[in-house]
């Protein structure tokens, strides 16, 4: 069960695609519980519809008692003409219909000592060209998790990791050292020249296990959110902030904002493809903030995460 080829890899039947779609619905419902349980307050259920096919639905909770802004989206699209962020990485599939499915999430807490999140796991086909003998489905898994804290604790980072870790090794040696250096070298914002968070695991293009492994990893994924993000809220939830925090947070937001629309291939995706903005927009804070060439104190607690977090290391 070796790392990733080539992504064009044929798919016998495309029924699989009903134990994907199953998961994954069933995925963001146990997570949207969790998070309920976490906050207290109730997520809003918005089902929606694509005019050029499929739709999803998304799960919102904005103002609660622990969450200033999260979402829990699953999607479901499909058409006849890929969007250009997908058939320029793959021009094998262009021209092509597909089927793309995923869940994603961001949550923005209130509490600076609470940090931001993301997971996403996702499942990609391009059809064969009718008519063609030698064309078949294309397919291949993608997701990832990663944490942006803004005063870091080193027990709870390593706690990430090594959840992300677990859920990899299952599956062989080799995909946390590859799926956390990926993470590191995406979730970098190249005009800042700085991290947007401390990483976690990212991966796209998987198929060469074949569909059942492939498949069996992103469960394990998905699986692992919960258990890696719930205990570092439970310990930081609690802790008092100040205005100078709150004023720090909402600083690093922005480059939350700067990442998500210059880089972000989902972004660009779910726009490119006709997606609901507002779905594909809930990932940004309700409130950020930029300042003009400004850097923290020496030795300050901001400082600090900049030097002791942001920079890519082996944590497990």
């Amino acid at each position: 069960m070796g790392g990733i080829t080539s992504p064009m890899t044929a798919l016998a039947h495309a029924d699989k695609l009903a134990p994907v779609k199953d998961y994954l619905t069933g995925l963001q419902a146990r997570i949207v519980a969790g998070l309920e349980t976490l906050d207290g307050g109730q997520f809003l259920r918005d089902e929606w519809v694509r005019p050029q096919g499929g739709g999803g639905r998304s799960c919102v909770i904005e103002n609660g008692a622990l969450f200033e802004r999260g979402g829990v989206m699953f999607s479901h699209v499909h058409g006849h003409n890929l969007p250009a962020s997908a058939a320029a990485a793959h021009p094998e599939i262009g021209g092509r219909s597909f089927e793309a499915m995923g869940v994603s999430l961001v949550l923005h807490p209130r509490n600076p000592h609470v940090p931001t999140v993301h997971l996403n796991v996702r499942f990609f086909l391009a059809k064969a060209v009718p008519g063609k003998s030698d064309s078949h489905d294309i397919w291949w898994f993608g997701g990832g998790m990663d944490l942006t804290p803004f005063y870091p604790v080193e027990e709870d980072v390593r706690h990430f990791h090594a959840t992300c870790k677990a859920a990899l090794d299952p599956f062989g040696p080799e995909f946390h050292p590859r799926y956390k250096q990926w993470c590191d070298e995406y979730f970098f914002l190249k005009h800042r020249n700085e991290a947007r968070g401390i990483g976690g695991i990212f991966y796209d293009d998987l198929n060469a296990p074949g569909f059942e492994a492939s498949f069996a990893l992103t469960r394990s994924v998905g699986d692992a959110f919960l258990p890696a993000y719930q205990p570092i809220v439970e310990r930081r939830r609690g802790q008092a902030w100040s205005e100078r925090e709150r004023d720090f947070q909402l600083y690093r937001r922005g480059r939350y904002v700067e990442f998500n629309l210059v880089f972000d291939r989902g972004t660009l995706f779910g726009l490119q493809s006709g997606g609901r903005t507002e779905s594909i927009l809930v990932s940004m804070p309700p409130l950020a903030r930029w300042a003009y060439d400004w850097s923290p104190a020496p030795d300050s607690p901001e400082a600090r995460l900049y030097r002791d977090f942001l920079p890519a290391r082996h944590w497990v």
